[in-house]
């Protein structure tokens, strides 16, 4: 069987993006090949590979990548997974189909560490039952 090719898009790359492209690949790696991207990259944010390996994945070596590195690139799923990403992105060429689903933004919540750590356990586990909901049960199909 063939992988089906995921790109998720974020705003910066640095967290929502790059937890679920682990995720993905953690969760459901056999079936499909995932990629991440932003429209406006940064870096990856400490804090994301911080509580991804708190659940035993690794994204220390993944970087933030721009949106246009994969401009002539084709992908059985676009899936944005921030509202500003959609706004900038609505539409991406060689996409066969568009998923959006937004979770909030664990690097702009303020406060002790303790708060923000918080926050990226949040977002994380959000984003993984998100996957194994989305995903899951499009394997049973």
């Amino acid at each position: 069987m063939q992988k089906q090719r995921v790109l998720f898009l974020c705003t910066h790359n640095s967290a929502r993006s790059q937890m679920a492209e682990g995720l993905l690949r953690a969760l459901f790696g056999d079936r499909y090949e995932v990629l991440s991207a932003g429209t406006e990259p940064t870096s990856v944010h400490p804090l994301a590979v911080r509580v991804m390996a708190e659940i035993g994945i690794d994204i220390s070596n993944h970087r933030s990548k721009s949106v246009e590195e994969f401009r002539n690139l084709s992908f059985d799923l676009v899936v944005t997974v921030c509202d500003r990403a959609k706004e900038q992105c609505p539409w991406f060429p060689g996409a066969r189909h568009f998923l959006h689903h937004s979770f909030e933004d664990p690097a702009s919540v303020r406060g002790s560490e303790l708060d923000r750590l918080a926050a990226f356990r949040r977002v994380r586990d959000q984003l993984r039952h998100w996957i194994i909901r989305t995903f899951g049960a499009a394997e049973q199909q």
